[in-house]
Protein backbone atom coordinates (compact mmCIF):
# COMPACT_ATOMS: atom_id res chain seq x y z
CA UNK A 1 0.00 0.00 0.00
CA UNK A 2 1.20 3.19 -0.62
CA UNK A 3 0.85 6.84 1.00
CA UNK A 4 -2.26 8.04 0.55
CA UNK A 5 -3.35 11.80 -0.70
CA UNK A 6 -5.10 13.78 1.63
CA UNK A 7 -7.33 16.29 0.69
CA UNK A 8 -5.87 20.22 0.53
CA UNK A 9 -8.58 21.39 3.05
CA UNK A 10 -6.15 19.44 5.40
CA UNK A 11 -4.10 22.77 5.06
CA UNK A 12 -6.68 25.31 5.97
CA UNK A 13 -6.85 25.13 9.48
CA UNK A 14 -2.83 25.05 9.84
CA UNK A 15 -3.18 28.42 7.89
CA UNK A 16 -5.73 29.35 9.97
CA UNK A 17 -4.00 28.95 12.90
CA UNK A 18 -1.15 30.64 11.68
CA UNK A 19 -2.86 33.77 10.99
CA UNK A 20 -4.66 33.60 14.36
CA UNK A 21 -1.31 33.90 16.05
CA UNK A 22 -0.31 37.06 13.95
CA UNK A 23 1.80 35.51 11.57
CA UNK A 24 1.63 36.22 7.82
CA UNK A 25 0.55 33.18 5.82
CA UNK A 26 2.19 34.22 2.66
CA UNK A 27 5.22 34.36 4.71
CA UNK A 28 4.95 30.76 6.00
CA UNK A 29 4.01 29.52 2.69
CA UNK A 30 6.94 30.67 1.94
CA UNK A 31 8.96 29.41 4.62
CA UNK A 32 7.37 25.76 4.26
CA UNK A 33 7.56 25.66 0.47
CA UNK A 34 3.80 26.12 -0.11
CA UNK A 35 2.63 26.97 -3.30
CA UNK A 36 -0.52 29.68 -2.21
CA UNK A 37 -2.39 29.15 -5.60
CA UNK A 38 -2.82 25.11 -4.69
CA UNK A 39 -4.80 26.21 -1.22
CA UNK A 40 -7.83 27.68 -3.85
CA UNK A 41 -7.67 24.62 -5.86
CA UNK A 42 -10.43 22.57 -3.78
CA UNK A 43 -9.88 19.38 -5.61
CA UNK A 44 -6.33 19.40 -4.91
CA UNK A 45 -4.72 16.62 -2.72
CA UNK A 46 -1.40 16.37 -1.49
CA UNK A 47 0.49 13.29 -0.40
CA UNK A 48 -0.17 12.50 3.46
CA UNK A 49 4.11 12.98 4.35
CA UNK A 50 3.70 16.56 2.75
CA UNK A 51 0.97 17.38 5.05
CA UNK A 52 2.89 15.59 7.82
CA UNK A 53 6.08 17.97 6.75
CA UNK A 54 3.83 21.00 6.80
CA UNK A 55 2.86 20.14 10.60
CA UNK A 56 6.02 19.98 11.40
CA UNK A 57 7.17 23.11 9.15
CA UNK A 58 4.53 25.27 11.16
CA UNK A 59 5.97 24.27 14.55
CA UNK A 60 9.31 25.40 13.89
CA UNK A 61 7.48 28.57 12.36
CA UNK A 62 5.78 29.49 15.12
CA UNK A 63 8.38 27.72 17.45
CA UNK A 64 5.44 26.06 19.38
CA UNK A 65 6.68 22.56 20.54
CA UNK A 66 2.94 21.78 21.25
CA UNK A 67 1.68 23.39 17.84
CA UNK A 68 -0.73 20.36 17.22
CA UNK A 69 -1.83 19.64 20.59
CA UNK A 70 -3.14 23.52 20.22
CA UNK A 71 -4.23 23.48 16.45
CA UNK A 72 -6.65 20.78 17.55
CA UNK A 73 -8.41 22.61 20.47
CA UNK A 74 -9.56 25.36 17.77
CA UNK A 75 -11.29 22.69 15.33
CA UNK A 76 -14.71 24.22 13.85
CA UNK A 77 -16.47 22.15 12.31
CA UNK A 78 -16.93 23.93 8.77
CA UNK A 79 -12.97 23.68 8.75
CA UNK A 80 -14.40 19.98 7.46
CA UNK A 81 -16.70 21.29 5.00
CA UNK A 82 -19.58 18.96 4.06
CA UNK A 83 -17.93 16.14 6.51
CA UNK A 84 -18.20 18.84 9.31
CA UNK A 85 -22.08 19.90 8.53
CA UNK A 86 -23.10 15.71 8.75
CA UNK A 87 -21.81 15.74 11.83
CA UNK A 88 -23.70 18.42 13.22
CA UNK A 89 -26.41 17.42 12.46
CA UNK A 90 -26.18 13.61 13.26
CA UNK A 91 -28.43 12.37 15.96
CA UNK A 92 -26.09 11.41 18.20
CA UNK A 93 -22.08 11.76 19.13
CA UNK A 94 -22.10 8.15 18.16
CA UNK A 95 -23.73 8.82 14.70
CA UNK A 96 -21.46 11.82 14.39
CA UNK A 97 -18.14 9.38 14.76
CA UNK A 98 -19.51 7.16 12.20
CA UNK A 99 -19.87 10.01 9.87
CA UNK A 100 -16.59 10.84 9.95
CA UNK A 101 -15.36 7.71 9.30
CA UNK A 102 -17.78 7.04 6.36
CA UNK A 103 -16.96 10.02 4.44
CA UNK A 104 -13.70 10.73 5.65
CA UNK A 105 -12.21 10.63 2.02
CA UNK A 106 -14.25 14.14 1.72
CA UNK A 107 -12.08 15.81 4.15
CA UNK A 108 -8.46 13.32 4.23
CA UNK A 109 -8.38 10.02 3.18
CA UNK A 110 -5.48 9.32 4.90
CA UNK A 111 -6.40 8.88 8.40
CA UNK A 112 -9.03 8.16 10.19
CA UNK A 113 -10.86 7.01 13.86
CA UNK A 114 -11.27 3.55 15.04
CA UNK A 115 -14.13 3.89 17.48
CA UNK A 116 -15.01 0.73 19.72
CA UNK A 117 -16.51 -0.32 23.34
CA UNK A 118 -15.74 -2.86 25.73
CA UNK A 119 -17.52 -3.03 29.13
CA UNK A 120 -18.37 0.43 30.05
CA UNK A 121 -15.81 2.03 27.72
CA UNK A 122 -15.59 3.79 24.72
CA UNK A 123 -12.07 3.62 23.15
CA UNK A 124 -10.96 5.98 20.16
CA UNK A 125 -8.64 5.43 18.35
CA UNK A 126 -6.93 7.90 15.12
CA UNK A 127 -5.42 5.67 12.94
CA UNK A 128 -3.08 6.03 9.55
CA UNK A 129 -4.52 4.30 6.47
CA UNK A 130 -1.28 4.26 4.80
CA UNK A 131 2.23 2.59 6.18
CA UNK A 132 4.13 4.44 8.29
CA UNK A 133 3.75 6.29 11.64
CA UNK A 134 1.89 9.64 12.68
CA UNK A 135 4.64 12.39 13.69
CA UNK A 136 3.77 13.79 17.13
CA UNK A 137 2.36 17.18 16.45
CA UNK A 138 -0.29 15.11 13.96
CA UNK A 139 -1.83 12.58 16.27
CA UNK A 140 -2.17 15.52 18.95
CA UNK A 141 -3.94 17.36 16.85
CA UNK A 142 -6.14 14.92 15.97
CA UNK A 143 -6.24 13.63 19.40
CA UNK A 144 -7.49 17.07 20.68
CA UNK A 145 -9.73 18.08 17.88
CA UNK A 146 -11.51 14.83 18.25
CA UNK A 147 -12.00 15.54 22.11
CA UNK A 148 -12.97 19.31 21.38
CA UNK A 149 -15.70 18.13 18.63
CA UNK A 150 -17.48 15.30 20.57
CA UNK A 151 -17.59 18.57 23.57
CA UNK A 152 -19.32 20.72 21.12
CA UNK A 153 -21.21 17.88 19.73
CA UNK A 154 -22.66 16.90 23.35
CA UNK A 155 -22.75 20.95 24.69
CA UNK A 156 -21.08 18.25 28.36
CA UNK A 157 -18.23 18.09 29.71
CA UNK A 158 -16.85 15.00 28.72
CA UNK A 159 -14.81 13.74 31.11
CA UNK A 160 -11.90 11.21 29.52
CA UNK A 161 -10.77 8.59 31.52
CA UNK A 162 -7.02 8.17 29.95
CA UNK A 163 -5.34 9.41 27.02
CA UNK A 164 -2.19 7.18 25.58
CA UNK A 165 0.53 8.16 23.40
CA UNK A 166 2.63 5.95 21.56
CA UNK A 167 5.20 8.83 21.57
CA UNK A 168 7.63 9.82 24.67
CA UNK A 169 6.53 12.72 27.10
CA UNK A 170 7.94 16.15 26.48
CA UNK A 171 9.70 17.81 29.34
CA UNK A 172 6.27 20.21 29.95
CA UNK A 173 2.87 18.12 30.39
CA UNK A 174 0.58 21.14 31.29
CA UNK A 175 -0.60 21.83 27.82
CA UNK A 176 -1.94 18.41 27.85
CA UNK A 177 -3.75 18.65 30.82
CA UNK A 178 -5.39 22.08 29.49
CA UNK A 179 -6.37 19.86 26.34
CA UNK A 180 -7.85 16.93 28.10
CA UNK A 181 -8.37 17.61 31.69
CA UNK A 182 -5.64 14.94 32.79
CA UNK A 183 -1.86 13.97 31.81
CA UNK A 184 -1.83 11.19 29.24
CA UNK A 185 0.42 8.28 29.70
CA UNK A 186 3.26 8.74 27.31
CA UNK A 187 5.01 5.77 25.28
CA UNK A 188 2.22 3.39 26.02
CA UNK A 189 2.30 1.57 22.50
CA UNK A 190 -1.03 3.22 21.26
CA UNK A 191 -2.61 6.28 20.17
CA UNK A 192 -6.44 6.32 22.27
CA UNK A 193 -8.86 8.15 24.07
CA UNK A 194 -11.03 6.36 26.67
CA UNK A 195 -14.19 7.85 27.64
CA UNK A 196 -17.72 6.22 29.42
CA UNK A 197 -19.65 4.50 26.38
CA UNK A 198 -22.43 6.56 27.38
CA UNK A 199 -21.28 9.58 26.19
CA UNK A 200 -21.33 8.10 22.83
CA UNK A 201 -25.29 8.38 23.26
CA UNK A 202 -25.88 11.80 24.46
CA UNK A 203 -28.00 13.60 21.87
CA UNK A 204 -26.17 15.98 19.24
CA UNK A 205 -26.98 19.62 20.28
CA UNK A 206 -27.35 20.88 16.90
CA UNK A 207 -28.97 18.13 14.86
CA UNK A 208 -31.51 18.69 12.59
CA UNK A 209 -32.79 15.38 10.70
CA UNK A 210 -33.93 18.00 7.19
CA UNK A 211 -30.35 19.09 7.36
CA UNK A 212 -28.69 15.89 7.34
CA UNK A 213 -30.81 14.68 4.81
CA UNK A 214 -29.44 17.26 2.68
CA UNK A 215 -25.88 17.69 3.81
CA UNK A 216 -25.76 13.74 3.49
CA UNK A 217 -26.89 13.55 0.30
CA UNK A 218 -24.12 16.21 -0.67
CA UNK A 219 -21.71 13.91 1.12
CA UNK A 220 -22.57 10.69 -0.59
CA UNK A 221 -22.13 12.39 -4.01
CA UNK A 222 -19.18 13.88 -3.30
CA UNK A 223 -17.97 10.79 -1.87
CA UNK A 224 -18.73 9.17 -5.13
CA UNK A 225 -16.95 11.92 -6.98
CA UNK A 226 -13.74 11.27 -5.17
CA UNK A 227 -13.46 7.95 -5.71
CA UNK A 228 -14.58 7.95 -9.60
CA UNK A 229 -11.02 10.43 -8.83
CA UNK A 230 -9.16 8.21 -6.73
CA UNK A 231 -6.43 6.57 -9.16
CA UNK A 232 -3.18 8.46 -8.60
CA UNK A 233 -2.52 8.29 -12.01
CA UNK A 234 -5.93 10.53 -12.76
CA UNK A 235 -4.62 12.70 -10.08
CA UNK A 236 -1.35 13.60 -11.89
CA UNK A 237 -3.09 13.52 -15.46
CA UNK A 238 -5.51 16.50 -13.56
CA UNK A 239 -2.67 18.51 -12.55
CA UNK A 240 -0.34 17.93 -16.04
CA UNK A 241 -3.32 19.25 -17.64
CA UNK A 242 -3.81 22.28 -15.12
CA UNK A 243 -0.08 23.16 -15.23
CA UNK A 244 0.48 22.89 -19.77
CA UNK A 245 -1.00 26.34 -20.57
CA UNK A 246 2.12 27.64 -18.37
CA UNK A 247 4.64 25.08 -18.73
CA UNK A 248 5.29 21.50 -19.66
CA UNK A 249 5.72 19.68 -16.28
CA UNK A 250 9.15 17.57 -15.74
CA UNK A 251 9.22 14.39 -13.55
CA UNK A 252 10.81 16.24 -10.89
CA UNK A 253 8.17 19.55 -10.78
CA UNK A 254 5.60 16.62 -10.40
CA UNK A 255 7.26 15.14 -7.79
CA UNK A 256 7.12 18.06 -6.03
CA UNK A 257 3.80 19.44 -6.38
CA UNK A 258 2.50 15.84 -5.12
CA UNK A 259 5.25 16.00 -1.65
CA UNK A 260 7.35 13.26 -2.89
CA UNK A 261 10.12 12.00 -4.71
CA UNK A 262 10.27 11.27 -8.47
CA UNK A 263 11.25 7.18 -7.84
CA UNK A 264 7.88 7.14 -5.41
CA UNK A 265 5.91 9.12 -7.65
CA UNK A 266 7.03 6.46 -10.85
CA UNK A 267 6.41 3.00 -8.42
CA UNK A 268 2.90 4.31 -7.70
CA UNK A 269 2.25 4.71 -11.32
CA UNK A 270 3.86 1.68 -12.47
CA UNK A 271 1.16 0.05 -9.61
CA UNK A 272 -1.57 1.57 -11.60
CA UNK A 273 0.28 -0.04 -14.63
CA UNK A 274 1.74 3.20 -16.64
CA UNK A 275 4.76 5.59 -16.21
CA UNK A 276 4.86 9.52 -16.25
CA UNK A 277 5.62 9.57 -19.95
CA UNK A 278 3.15 7.85 -20.97
CA UNK A 279 0.40 10.04 -19.12
CA UNK A 280 2.61 13.38 -20.44
CA UNK A 281 1.48 11.64 -23.99
CA UNK A 282 -2.00 11.05 -23.34
CA UNK A 283 -2.84 14.45 -21.43
CA UNK A 284 -1.28 16.22 -24.50
CA UNK A 285 -3.22 13.86 -26.92
CA UNK A 286 -6.20 14.99 -25.35
CA UNK A 287 -5.72 18.17 -25.41
CA UNK A 288 -4.75 18.49 -28.57
CA UNK A 289 -7.76 17.09 -30.04
CA UNK A 290 -9.69 19.80 -27.57
CA UNK A 291 -7.88 22.25 -29.10
CA UNK A 292 -8.56 21.04 -32.91
CA UNK A 293 -12.13 20.73 -32.00
CA UNK A 294 -12.69 23.73 -30.89
CA UNK A 295 -11.65 25.31 -33.82
CA UNK A 296 -10.07 28.63 -34.61
CA UNK A 297 -6.37 27.99 -33.41
CA UNK A 298 -3.93 26.99 -35.95
CA UNK A 299 -1.56 24.02 -35.86
CA UNK A 300 1.23 26.58 -35.30
CA UNK A 301 -0.80 27.77 -32.24
CA UNK A 302 -1.57 24.37 -30.65
CA UNK A 303 1.98 23.37 -30.95
CA UNK A 304 2.83 26.43 -28.59
CA UNK A 305 0.24 25.55 -26.13
CA UNK A 306 1.45 22.26 -25.78
CA UNK A 307 5.26 23.33 -25.67
CA UNK A 308 6.61 21.52 -28.28
CA UNK A 309 9.46 22.88 -29.88
CA UNK A 310 8.04 23.37 -33.80
CA UNK A 311 4.52 22.60 -35.53
CA UNK A 312 6.32 20.09 -37.32
CA UNK A 313 6.97 17.90 -33.94
CA UNK A 314 3.75 18.94 -33.00
CA UNK A 315 2.33 17.56 -36.38
CA UNK A 316 4.25 14.09 -35.97
CA UNK A 317 3.69 13.44 -32.99
CA UNK A 318 0.10 13.72 -33.10
CA UNK A 319 0.29 11.33 -36.28
CA UNK A 320 2.02 9.00 -34.34
CA UNK A 321 -0.61 9.12 -31.55
CA UNK A 322 -3.84 9.20 -33.89
CA UNK A 323 -3.37 7.62 -37.69
CA UNK A 324 -4.13 11.43 -38.72
CA UNK A 325 -2.21 15.11 -39.31
CA UNK A 326 -3.52 17.66 -37.25
CA UNK A 327 -5.80 18.81 -40.67
CA UNK A 328 -7.28 15.26 -41.25
CA UNK A 329 -8.39 15.09 -37.83
CA UNK A 330 -9.84 18.75 -37.86
CA UNK A 331 -12.08 17.78 -41.30
CA UNK A 332 -12.82 14.78 -39.85
CA UNK A 333 -14.79 16.77 -36.90
CA UNK A 334 -15.97 18.63 -39.32
CA UNK A 335 -17.77 16.48 -41.12
CA UNK A 336 -22.13 16.00 -40.96
CA UNK A 337 -22.13 13.52 -38.00
CA UNK A 338 -18.17 13.99 -36.49
CA UNK A 339 -18.22 15.45 -33.29
CA UNK A 340 -17.58 18.98 -32.87
CA UNK A 341 -18.28 19.39 -29.43
CA UNK A 342 -15.31 20.12 -27.16
CA UNK A 343 -14.39 17.35 -25.13
CA UNK A 344 -15.24 17.22 -21.28
CA UNK A 345 -11.92 15.50 -19.98
CA UNK A 346 -12.79 13.01 -17.24
CA UNK A 347 -9.63 11.24 -17.02
CA UNK A 348 -7.77 8.66 -18.34
CA UNK A 349 -9.41 5.90 -21.07
CA UNK A 350 -8.10 2.53 -20.37
CA UNK A 351 -5.94 2.40 -23.38
CA UNK A 352 -2.78 4.79 -23.02
CA UNK A 353 -1.38 6.23 -26.01
CA UNK A 354 2.26 5.53 -26.39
Amino acid sequence: MTNRAVAVSMLYPIMKSIARRGYDTNRFCEYASIDPAMLQDAEARIAGEELERIVRAAAEYTRDEFFGLRQGQMMEFADMGILGYVMMHSRTVADALAAYRRYNDIFCSGFNLICETRGEDAYIRPVLQYPGTFSRHCVEDMASSVYQLIGKLSNVNVPLLEVRFAHEAPADIEPYREAFGIVPVFAAGEDVLRMKKDLLNVPVLYSDSRLLSIFESLAQETNGDLARMSRFSEQVARWMKKSLPFSLPTLQDTAEFFGTSARTLQNRLKEENTTFQELSVQVRKELAEGYLRQGGLSVGDIAYALHFSEPSAFQNAFKKWTGLTPGQYRANVRKPGGNSEKPVYHGLPRQVVR
